[in-house]
C-alpha cells in the first residue's frame, strides 16, 4: 500500500468525501427502474422506494462495521463480508463476491442503453404522426392507399368497426413516421438469438453504447483520485436540478394527492387499474421492493475503495453513512413528486417506462418551458454517466479484490501506474459489451435487471448475516466504529426479507424463469473459483488473505459458531422456495 504512484499498487489518494463522491452516483439509479417500479405497482410505487430505502438504510450499519475491520481491502462490503464464511465453506465466499460483482457490473450497459436512446432521440428523433413533415408526407402520398390496399385491410381487420377513411389516415400516417424516421434509428447490423438467454442486438444503440462505455473506461484509467474528481462536478451539475425536482412540486402544490392516496396494488401489471390486496397483489408489491433493493441498497458502494482511504478507520464509516444519508432524500423526494405529479397513466407511458421519457417528464414538472425540457434530457444523459462511473469504479475493484484474495483469476489483481485495476475494468468493459447487445430493447433490459438483481440479493443475505458470523468468529479484531446489538439483529431478520423479495418478486419482470436464471449464472463462480484455488493455488489463499483476518497461513480458524450458519442458509433456502411457490401473479 502506498502513496505514491507508478508503484503498481493502489493508492490512498482518497478522503471520506472522495468516496462519498465516487458513491454519488448511486441516486440517479432511481431513474433506470422508476417507470417500471411504477407499471408493476401502480400507486404502491412511491412506498416502495421508500421502504426499500430504509431497508437500505438500516442494513448499511451491518456493512460499515465489517468495513472499518479491513483496512487493507477493496472492493467493497462483498468481499469484507465474504471472509466470513470462509471457515464454512470455501464456495460460499466467492458465491457472495461473484454475485455483488454481477448484480453492480450491467448498470455499465444498462445505463449506456438508456443514455444511447436520449442521444438517439436527440441526433436522430422519430417524427411525430401529427407533426408538419409527416402530415405533408401524408398529404403527398395519400392517393395511393385504397380500401383494397393490403395495409389497409390489416388494419381494418385488426380494428373492428374502423371506417375506411380512417383506416387509410391511420396507415398512411404511420407509413409517414416510418418513411421519416432516419435510417441509422432503425439500423441493426445483425442479431444473435441464444436459447435461454434471449437476443443479441448489435444495433445503433448498441454501437453509441459502446462508444459511452469506452469514454468512461478512459477516464477511470487516471486512478481513483482523478475519478473523484470527475464525480464531484458532475454530481453537483446533475443532483442540484434533480433535487429541485422533488422539492418543486411539493412547494408549489403541484402534487396531485390522489394520485399518492387509496394505496392498493393494481389488477395486474401495467394494468393502470386499482386492484386489491390479494396474492396477486401482493407479488406485484413484492416485485416492486424486489426491484427497488437494486438501487437503493446501492449506496454500499461507498465502502469500495477502503484500500485507497487515507484513514479507512475513519473513514469508512463517514462515507457509508453520508452517503446513505443523500440517498435517502432522492429516493424519497424523486419517486413521491413524480408519480404525485404524473399519476399511473403518466407513468405508464412508453417513454417512462423505458426510460427514454424520463428526462422530458422531469423538465415539465418544473416547468412548461421547452429549453428546461432539453436542459434536463442532457441532465438525464450526464446522470447516467455519473451512475456508470460509481459502478465500474466498484465493481472493478471487486473483481481486483476477489483476485487478491485467491477468488477469482489471477490477472484481474493487477492494477496500472496510476493504481487504477486495468485488467478488472477491462474485464467489465467486455462482459458489458454482451450485455449491452442484449438490453439493446426494452425487453431484454428488463431481463438484464432482473437476472442481475438475483446475484444482489443473494449479495446482501451473505452479508447481512456475515455481520454476526463475524462477531462471533472474528471478536479479536479491531472495530473502528461498531453497530449497536439490536441493529445487528434487525438486520439479520432483513436478511431473510430480502429472501423473501427473491423468491416472490424475481417471476414479476416478464419472466418466469428468471429467478432459476440468475441463480445458473452465480453458479458459474464454482468452476472459476476452482481453478484458481485447486490448481493455481494449490488448495491454499494467497498470505494477504490469512493476514487480513489475523491467522496464520494456511489456517481457518475455529468454526465457533458452529452450525448457525449452515442453519441460515437452510432457512434462507427455505423462504425462496416457499415464497416462489406462494406467490403468484394476479390472473
Amino acid at each position: 500500500m502506498t502513496t505514491e504512484t507508478g508503484s503498481g499498487q493502489m493508492v490512498r489518494a482518497l478522503t471520506w468525501k472522495g468516496a462519498f463522491w465516487v458513491a454519488a452516483g448511486v441516486p440517479p439509479l432511481v431513474l433506470f427502474s422508476i417507470g417500471g417500479i411504477a407499471g408493476t405497482t401502480g400507486k404502491l410505487a412511491f412506498l416502495v422506494w421508500m421502504i426499500s430505502m430504509v431497508m437500505g438504510f438500516l442494513q448499511s450499519f451491518t456493512y460499515a462495521e465489517m468495513a472499518g475491520m479491513f483496512g487493507n481491502k477493496s472492493g467493497g462490503t462483498s468481499v469484507y463480508g465474504a471472509t466470513a464464511w470462509l471457515r464454512y465453506g470455501k464456495l460460499i465466499a466467492p458465491l457472495s463476491v461473484w454475485c455483488n460483482w454481477f448484480a453492480w457490473s450491467p448498470v455499465l450497459s444498462l445505463g449506456c442503453a438508456i443514455a444511447a436512446g436520449y442521444i438517439l432521440n436527440a441526433l436522430f428523433p422519430i417524427p411525430l404522426a401529427d407533426s408538419q413533415p409527416v402530415l405533408d408526407w401524408v398529404t403527398a402520398n395519400i392517393a395511393s392507399y385504397t380500401a383494397e390496399t393490403q395495409s389497409v385491410i390489416d388494419y381494418m381487420a385488426a380494428n373492428a368497426g374502423t371506417a375506411v377513411q380512417d383506416a387509410i389516415n391511420a396507415v398512411a400516417a404511420a407509413d409517414g413516421v416510418a418513411a421519416l424516421t432516419p435510417a441509422f434509428r432503425g439500423w441493426e447490423a445483425f442479431a444473435i438469438t441464444i436459447p435461454g438467454l434471449g437476443t443479441l442486438h448489435f444495433n445503433s444503440t448498441f454501437v453509441i453504447g459502446v462508444i459511452l462505455m469506452l469514454i468512461i473506461l478512459m477516464i477511470q484509467e487516471r486512478g481513483i483520485a482523478s475519478t473523484a474528481s470527475a464525480q464531484k462536478w458532475l454530481a453537483i451539475i446533475v443532483l442540484v436540478p434533480l433535487l429541485l425536482v422533488g422539492l418543486v412540486p411539493i412547494l408549489t402544490g403541484a402534487i396531485n394527492w390522489m394520485n399518492v392516496t387509496n394505496l392498493v396494488p393494481p389488477t395486474a401489471a401495467y394494468s393502470g387499474v386499482d386492484g386489491e390486496w390479494n396474492i396477486g397483489g401482493w407479488t406485484l408489491f413484492l416485485g416492486g421492493l424486489y426491484i427497488a433493493a437494486w438501487s437503493t441498497y446501492g449506496f454500499e458502494t461507498a465502502v469500495c475503495y477502503t484500500r485507497e482511504l487515507k484513514d479507512p478507520k475513519t473513514d469508512t464509516f463517514r462515507a457509508i453513512f453520508y452517503s446513505g444519508l443523500l440517498c435517502v432524500v432522492f429516493f424519497f423526494l424523486i419517486p413521491f413528486s413524480f408519480q404525485g405529479v404524473l399519476g399511473q397513466e403518466g407513468m405508464l407511458a412508453a417513454g417512462i417506462v423505458d426510460g427514454t421519457g424520463i428526462g422530458e417528464a422531469l423538465g415539465n414538472m418544473i416547468s412548461d418551458n421547452p429549453l428546461v425540457t432539453h436542459v434536463f434530457v442532457i441532465l438525464m444523459i450526464m446522470a447516467l454517466f455519473l451512475s456508470i462511473m460509481t459502478a465500474m469504479a466498484g465493481s472493478s475493484r471487486t473483481l481486483y479484490q476477489g483476485s487478491r484474495d485467491g477468488w477469482l483469476p489471477k490477472y484481474l489483481g493487477e492494477v496500472n501506474s496510476h493504481g487504477a485495476p486495468r485488467n478488472a475494468m477491462w474485464t467489465d468493459f467486455a462482459f458489458n459489451v454482451i450485455l449491452l447487445a442484449l438490453a439493446s430493447d426494452v425487453g431484454g433490459y428488463f431481463y438484464v435487471l432482473a437476472i442481475s438483481n438475483v446475484g444482489y440479493i443473494l449479495f446482501n443475505f451473505l452479508n447481512l448475516n456475515a455481520g454476526w458470523i463475524h462477531r462471533i468468529d472474528s471478536a479479536h479484531m479491531e472495530r473502528p466504529w461498531k453497530a449497536p446489538t439490536w441493529l445487528i439483529g434487525v438486520n439479520t431478520l432483513l436478511a431473510f426479507v430480502n429472501a423473501l423479495f427473491l423468491g416472490a418478486g424475481a417471476k414479476v419482470w416478464g419472466y418466469e424463469n428468471a429467478l432459476w436464471s440468475g441463480l445458473i449464472f452465480a453458479a458459474f463462480i464454482f468452476p472459476v473459483f476452482w481453478y484458481r484455488h485447486y490448481i493455481v493455488d494449490g488448495g491454499k489463499f494467497p498470505k494477504e488473505a490469512y493476514e487480513d483476518m489475523g491467522l496464520a497461513y494456511g489456517e481457518m480458524g475455529e468454526k465457533k459458531a458452529g452450525f448457525l450458519p449452515y442453519l441460515a442458509l437452510i432457512l434462507g433456502a427455505c423462504v425462496v422456495l416457499w415464497s416462489n411457490w406462494f406467490f403468484v401473479l394476479p390472473g
